[in-house]
């Protein structure tokens, strides 16, 4: 069975190469642990996208 690479978590997320992988003194382990606990920028995006509207006072017309 082969172990996750965080290199393909790093791609699978959507994030630029070496975001986190290239950060000097990361071990495996920590580097998949910041991944785990990182956002994926294309769903916040939704997200915020989505729940914004709502949360804003609507504005009266001009």
């Amino acid at each position: 069975m082969g172990r996750l690479s965080p290199v393909f978590v790093e791609w699978l997320m959507g994030l630029d190469t070496g975001h986190v992988t290239a950060v000097p003194g990361l071990s495996r382990s920590a580097q998949l642990k910041a991944l785990g606990n990182g956002v994926v920028p294309q769903q916040a995006v939704a997200a915020l996208r989505f729940l914004a509207p709502a949360a804003l006072p609507a504005r009266a017309a001009a």
